[in-house]
């Protein structure tokens, strides 16, 4: 347990700030009676949202559980390196993620008024202090809690292929927060803009709009939850792909040990960075929010690239990979391309989705000659945004391999995600911002506060576009790393083009992507159609409800997306659990080529998707800050429909693929005992 002090005290050190964060958020004033009450409505819309929908994702864990620990019995094969011990690291994961996700989204859901208050009391500066201390509580959350439960399974049971199960349960859990949130929250926003903010031409967010709280609600189920567990996911499973190629591949026992401790110690230190980074915001986001989240994201992958050198100088080893002999240092060059590949596609990301630049601007352009040519446009955006990180990735893993071999891809995955922290705070804020924004509309505060508010939202849209880019790129490296070590669990030195399984399955797994994303819109369609359907009703039945006189009924507009983003996220869910259990039941080289096939396509979708959605939404605040003829124009009417197309791919399809594509990496490896013909 001695090696594993600092990852422990890190961690520690990252749930005591929590603890602080928390302390920090609700000691702020919450606003007045109306902002209390608009609050009060998202968290509880947000509470029943997760009860119900971690109530049948625990149905799920727990038979999954039994059949991993049933295994061996039921194969008939006590050797089976399954059972309940790899059934209980399984059921610590899924606890993890659910539990990290909870924690933010409560916390997230009690800011939105407080930042609102704030923008009123100390402007930009006094808001993006609630907003970055509520989002710095899920960053936190996340990268802390991992990091405790992953050092308790390995504490406990020492053994790679049990604590691979630890990972297993995270992912599961993120698969259904993630496009369980999306589908909530971008079947109200599509309902909520295209009856109120196109047909009955009213302003975002207006207090009138029946499914407005569900809107909001949505925000923190997908974005803070749903972002959370997404992370959790790709950060554990990088450390794990890491433990399990140094225990599978390197030479030497003792080695290979230090090997599988290193990720733990630059976690740690990844955690402490992430503290910095966010302390650094806070001292210095006065007029500039932006300048001030980049340098905080920057200022914490700095430091934990300064301390992933001294720490791989002073704990590292050279090892050896086959014939191949690795220098102690190996493993950094490793971690430090990881580390820098994501702040290049974080820059990308943000390029082609700031409105600071040329294709968010052009594309808010194209807007006057109507939605076709926006949702056209917007497309070729993001298809055009695949290139540089595409290429990007595809040096890093060179380099990286060029350094540590198949470990160093898997280290370079870690690189990315160790400030974790840091990425998914800057993110989550983005959910509050917009929320306190909502609240300042319906609570008709001083316009000058909507503009504060507005300002922080722009903001978080361009953060939450990097936040995603972030998502998709680590998602890749994790997946290839999981992907080596299901090859290695399985005895397959190489994945031969010129088998016929191997190309069957490389087909299948091309299409995976496209087929899951086609049944989360089609999702998001139905509950986006029964929302509209209740918007219209209710504007149309209840009496005096345009002209403010009565109450809408919010409450049925968040049962509606609740009940179909539970229905819409079984179908997606349950395929991605069993096509690698079946394709691997059938041949391990088969399953093989499906998990290349599925990151190659769904890396580039994930990318196209998110970037594409995030240009067309902030096109349109472009045109909503005065350009192309402001709110209420052609151009900005053709902008909202562009938007409402947007919303899913960037907030439902895109996020849910790079969960889709580890997820069955890494129920292959779990599983790749049981693949292993005779096995």
């Amino acid at each position: 347990m001695d090696q594993l002090n600092v990852a422990l005290l890190s961690g520690i050190a990252g749930i005591l700030f929590v603890v602080y964060l928390v302390w920090d958020v609700l000691r702020r004033d919450p606003g007045n009676e109306t902002m209390v009450s608009i609050s009060r409505s998202v968290q509880e819309g947000a509470r029943a949202f997760l009860k119900r929908e971690y109530s049948y994702v625990a149905i799920l864990v727990l038979v999954v559980a039994a059949l991993i620990a049933l295994a061996p019995t039921l194969t008939g094969n006590p050797n089976l390196p399954l059972g309940w011990r790899t059934s209980i690291a399984f059921i610590l994961g899924a606890v993890v993620s659910a539990l990290a996700g909870y924690v933010g989204m409560s916390i997230a859901t009690r800011a939105n008024s407080r930042t609102t208050q704030a923008a009123i009391d100390g402007g930009v500066r006094g808001a993006l202090g609630v907003a970055i201390s509520a989002g710095s509580v899920m960053g936190m959350s996340v990268a802390s809690m991992a990091l405790l439960g992953l050092v308790l399974v390995y504490w406990v049971f020492r053994e790679p292929p049990i604590v691979n199960g630890y990972a297993m349960g995270a992912s599961l859990v993120a698969l259904f927060a993630r496009a369980g949130g999306g589908l909530f929250t971008k079947g109200a926003d599509m309902g909520a803009d295209l009856v109120g903010k196109v047909e009955a031409n009213i302003p975002e967010d207006d207090p009138r709009n029946p499914a407005v709280i569900a809107d909001n609600v949505g925000d923190n189920v997908g974005d803070v939850a749903g972002l959370g567990a997404d992370l959790l996911e790709s950060y554990v499973e990088s450390m794990i792909a890491s433990m399990a190629l140094a225990a599978a591949l390197v030479a030497g026992a003792s080695v290979s040990e230090r090997l599988m401790l290193l990720p733990f110690h630059i976690a740690g230190a990844g955690i402490l960075a992430s503290i910095i980074g966010i302390v650094f915001v806070r001292v210095v986001g006065r007029r500039n929010p932006q300048a001030a989240l980049m340098g905080g994201t920057y200022v914490a992958a700095t430091l934990t690239a300064i301390a992933g050198y001294v720490i791989i100088r002073n704990l590292g080893v050279p090892f050896t990979i086959g014939d191949h002999t690795y220098g102690v240092l190996g493993p950094f060059y490793a971690t430090l391309a990881g580390i820098a590949s994501g702040v290049v596609i974080g820059l990308v990301s943000e390029f082609f989705t700031s409105a600071r630049f040329s294709p968010v601007r052009k594309l808010a352009e194209s807007s006057q000659m109507g939605a076709a040519i926006t949702v056209t446009s917007g497309t070729a955006v993001g298809m055009q945004s695949t290139a540089v990180p595409i290429l990007v990735l595809g040096i890093a893993v060179v380099v990286a391999h060029h350094f540590a071999g198949m470990y160093g891809i898997a280290m370079a995955a870690f690189g990315m995600l160790a400030t974790t922290g840091m990425v998914v705070a800057v993110d989550s804020y983005g959910p509050v911002a917009d929320n306190a924004g909502g609240i300042a509309e319906m609570a008709k505060l001083d316009p000058k506060v909507r503009k504060i508010t507005d300002n922080l939202d722009a903001v978080g849209n361009t953060t939450a576009a990097i936040g995603k880019g972030f998502a998709i790129g680590s998602a890749a490296f994790a997946a290839i790393g999981l992907l080596s070590a299901y090859m290695v669990s399985a005895g397959i030195t190489v994945a031969d083009m010129s088998d016929p399984h191997v190309m069957a399955g490389l087909l299948v797994g091309g299409m995976l992507p496209f087929f899951f994303s086609s049944m989360l819109f089609g999702a998001v369609s139905k509950v986006a159609f029964r929302m509209i359907e209740e918007v219209r009703r209710q504007f149309r039945e209840i009496p005096g409800l345009l002209e403010g006189k009565a109450r809408p009924d919010s409450a049925t507009c968040v049962d509606i997306s609740t009940k179909g983003a539970i229905a819409g996220m079984l179908r997606p869910g349950i395929m991605a659990i069993a096509v690698p259990v079946a394709v691997g039941l059938y041949d391990e080289r088969a399953l093989a080529g499906l998990l290349v096939g599925a990151v190659v396509t769904g890396v580039v979708l994930g990318i196209q998707t998110a970037n594409s959605g995030g240009a067309m939404d902030n096109a349109k605040k472009y045109i909503e800050d005065g350009n192309y003829g402001g709110k209420g124009s052609d151009a900005h009417k053709a902008a909202v429909i562009g938007d409402t197309v947007g919303d899913p791919l960037k907030d439902t399809v895109g996020p849910s693929i790079n969960i889709l594509i580890k997820l069955m990496s890494v129920i292959s490896l779990v599983l790749a005992p049981l693949f292993l013909r005779g096995g």
